[in-house]
């Protein structure tokens, strides 16, 4: 069974889509070289949601469709371009609510979620569109003497992989996709294995806006065909959004190849510092909402709490308060519900995992993550308290579990803040704008808020983080940087020429 398709949220069964055409794919365990992929609901681990054999040999025909409508997506202009992705725009919001029931099936999510994402997926064409992100690669012209000009334009990189995350499986690589079709790349798509669905009803939009055959592809796949893709000659660039393991292996694979752009935007393992003077309640719920949104599965969630010895008591009581009242369940209840599951039993058993070994490095467990005994990967909030973070042993926890530490002063909540690898978010919970403005510069993070919480990056600004966050590479409103590269011309009028010194007339 596949219930994306059975009940109509897809038009077709499970497949491929190159050169404008859906590739239908075999059942799981077909007699082909490549990925067996099924995703589950993880409110009700019994019903599928998609389920095929991904084959290798797709790759090399995606790479293949991208490179070869190349010259003919770029011949189009950037106006021809912006048309075509307003056509992307109106599919998009055609088609917003069955994109909204999808992402809930398939992650999870609570609808008023998945409702949010699905908006974002035709705002973002919106904001790409806007004079001040696309002017960024419009390029401009100086005089440099009364005959010669110098020029910049910008060029696309050519075929871009975006390979895409599950906790946001539309918005976040459609965030990339869109200004990198704007720039005039084309792109091979490998959507995430856990969310493969989504990814062919991004397909669907392609065809629902009529972008030409070959400039958009998606190839469907797990690790194996993650791996030959990021690794495939026919690259020009790669945007990925996931966590920092892959990242890593990602570079590894291309470090012969340094004219390949690569733009990473992986994990975090966020602090947020709550002072003496903040507004208590104001600082718990944006605390509460960033540490458990998405059932912790987001790259922006708070991991670290760091608060002030002064007022550590009332606010860890009225948090553990909040966190133990989350209303959990699966994401299409008819009742209101903050938390989904968590999107496999894997993933809840890591973060019990993190729990247990927080618990033996002498953390104090204030409020324990349970599995809760019903069908589905539920986990109650967990938060635990430890007497210091060190950036050697901390680690990214994907699930609805936040470390709390107690403070003396300014300055060592921002120590703690920036003991981590990662560099993604952070926010500081004072009401003196001056301390804010004090405490910003010196925070190690991409992402730095005042009073507001580490998750929610708005798409009007850059998102990204250094560290093991990203490579300093920022998606958002500037994710179209990464989808263009400047050439520099020298252009002279005159036919005049001046010897050199040192060269004789001719």
């Amino acid at each position: 069974m596949n219930a994306a398709h059975e009940r109509g949220l897809l038009r077709g069964t499970p497949a491929n889509f190159i050169r404008g055409r859906s590739v239908l794919l075999s059942a799981p365990g077909a007699a082909v070289d490549g990925d067996d992929i099924t995703s589950l609901d993880p409110a009700r681990p019994s019903t599928a949601v998609w389920s095929a054999r991904a084959p290798r040999v797709h790759i090399d025909a995606a790479v293949d469709a991208a490179r070869n409508s190349l010259a003919r997506w770029r011949a189009v202009g950037s106006a021809g371009r912006a048309f075509a992705l307003e056509a992307w725009r109106e599919a998009a919001l055609a088609r917003a609510d069955q994109l909204a029931q999808l992402i809930t099936l398939e992650t999870g999510k609570t609808l008023s979620e998945s409702r949010a994402e699905a908006k974002a997926v035709a705002e973002k064409v919106t904001i790409t569109l806007d004079t001040q992100v696309a002017s960024r690669v419009a390029g401009w012209e100086c005089e440099l003497s009364p005959t010669r000009r110098g020029v910049c334009e910008f060029a696309p990189y050519g075929v871009v992989a975006v390979l895409g995350p599950f906790n946001f499986p539309a918005h976040l690589p459609n965030g990339h996709i869109v200004p990198a079709l704007l720039a005039g790349n084309t792109i091979v798509f490998k959507p995430s294995e856990r969310a493969p669905a989504v990814g062919q009803f991004l397909a669907e939009l392609a065809e629902d806006a009529g972008i030409p055959a070959g400039v958009f592809n998606v190839v469907h796949g797990g690790a194996a065909i993650a791996s030959a893709l990021v690794s495939h000659d026919g690259l020009d660039g790669i945007l990925f959004t996931g966590s920092w393991g892959v990242g890593r292996s990602i570079l590894a694979a291309n470090l012969d190849r340094p004219g390949r752009m690569i733009a990473l935007e992986m994990g975090g393992s966020n602090p947020s510092i709550v002072l003496d003077d903040c507004h208590m309640t104001q600082a718990v719920v944006e605390c509460l909402r960033s540490a458990f949104a998405t059932a912790g599965q987001r790259c922006t969630c708070t991991r670290r709490i760091i608060v002030h010895q002064g007022i550590a008591g009332e606010f860890i009581s009225l948090f553990c308060r909040g966190a133990g009242a989350l209303s959990i369940g699966p994401g299409n209840s008819a009742d209101p519900v903050f938390m989904g599951p968590l999107i496999s039993e894997s993933a809840r058993q890591r973060v019990l995992d993190f729990q247990a070994r927080s618990v033996d490095r002498a953390g104090q467990l204030l409020l324990e993550a349970r599995a809760i005994d019903r069908e589905g990967w539920f986990l109650s909030p967990g938060v635990i308290q430890v007497g210091s973070f060190d950036r050697h042993t901390d680690e990214e926890v994907f699930g609805p579990v936040v470390q709390i530490a107690v403070v003396d002063s300014v300055e060592a909540a921002i120590e703690q803040a920036n003991a981590t690898a990662y560099g993604l978010a952070a926010s500081v919970y004072t009401a003196s704008r001056e301390r804010w403005h004090a405490i910003a510069p010196r925070l190690r993070a991409g992402c730095v808020n005042w009073n507001v919480a580490t998750v929610g990056a708005s798409s009007r600004l850059p998102f990204g983080g250094l560290g093991r966050s990203g490579n300093l590479r920022p998606a958002g409103a500037l994710s179209i940087d990464s989808c263009a590269a400047p050439i520099a011309h020298l252009l002279e009028s005159s036919g005049e020429v001046a010897f050199p010194e040192g060269m004789r007339p001719f």
